[in-house]
């Protein structure tokens, strides 16, 4: 790296008393971006300057903190076609150095279990059945009832490795899986819950909202109707509108996800996280 002496330099100066100096040699080092993050980790790791390591362990974590919204931004602002990778970033938040590619790779190995049990004349009910199967039974994927608000469950990393989550992190990874498959599967974002529906891909006209039916990925994909989203509206006294019955899009989507980890860091009094999570909102709500 052709800055490496002036960066060895300031590194130098990271742990100086006067907090004016500190604060020019923090901004000068986050103007390198993720390309300093390895020297920073290599100077931390051999360190025994407590300051120091707590200075670095800041710098690093608001590095990474501005890439991921600068990634989010770009998603947002290039359309947010892929779900997946919105879900990533936001996994990215607490978990930098995971490798992403892991998890795509766990998802198309889901993905091709069921395709190779797919077969052209299956009905939509039959097709569901089989995902059912695939990422309920051979996987073992569930619900996380009794840890419900653990903000593990929105990180699709954890989930994809205990296998447990909630209504949206589940959601994504089955509609992600569907959608690869041709399978029309799509996010609905209902009061409370957070639901698939499953397009009609006949164009029914008296279908008023273009959903066949609808999929409960927190319950092993149990299969219902319209009759059971409106008693489930009425149960909570909200009016029902078509937003409840209709696909979403990927950025309310990742915005329920952000919503949700929001409310758990607030329960456990993270505020910390609390104020970074909403400034990834606004990205999403400009």
């Amino acid at each position: 790296m052709e800055n490496l002496p002036e960066i060895k330099a300031l590194l130098k100066l990271l742990d100086d008393p006067d907090d004016e100096i500190y604060l020019h040699v923090e901004d000068k080092l986050m103007s390198y971006g993720p390309q300093v993050i390895n020297i920073l980790e290599f100077e931390w790791e051999n360190s025994i300057n407590a300051v120091l390591q707590q200075r670095i362990e800041n710098l690093v974590h608001r590095i990474q903190f501005n890439t991921i919204k600068e990634d989010l931004n770009l998603w947002y602002q290039s359309g947010a076609f892929d779900l997946l990778q919105g879900a990533l970033i936001i996994n990215r938040y607490q978990y930098p150095d995971l490798d992403e590619q892991k998890i795509i790779l766990e998802i198309e190995e889901i993905k091709r279990e069921i395709w190779l049990n797919l077969q052209y004349e299956m009905s939509s009910i039959e097709k569901i059945k089989l995902i059912n199967h695939v990422l309920y039974n051979q996987f073992g994927f569930g619900g996380n009832i009794k840890n419900h608000n653990d903000p593990l469950n929105s990180y699709i990393s954890q989930v994809m490795e205990s296998k447990k989550g909630n209504q949206i992190s589940l959601a994504i990874i089955y509609s992600t899986i569907a959608q690869k498959l041709d399978i029309p599967v799509y996010g609905i974002n209902l009061p409370q819950h957070f639901i698939l529906g499953y397009l009609d891909e006949s164009k029914n006209e008296e279908n008023t909202y273009g959903i066949l039916f609808y999929i409960n990925a927190f319950n092993k994909g149990s299969i219902f109707g319209k009759h059971d989203v409106d008693r489930f509206l009425k149960q909570l006294n909200i009016d029902p509108i078509p937003g409840f019955y209709s696909p979403c899009s990927n950025v309310e989507i990742i915005r329920r996800v952000l919503r949700n980890l929001i409310s758990s860091y607030q329960n456990s009094g993270n505020l910390d996280k609390v104020s970074e999570l909403l400034e990834l909102q606004a990205i999403l709500n400009n």
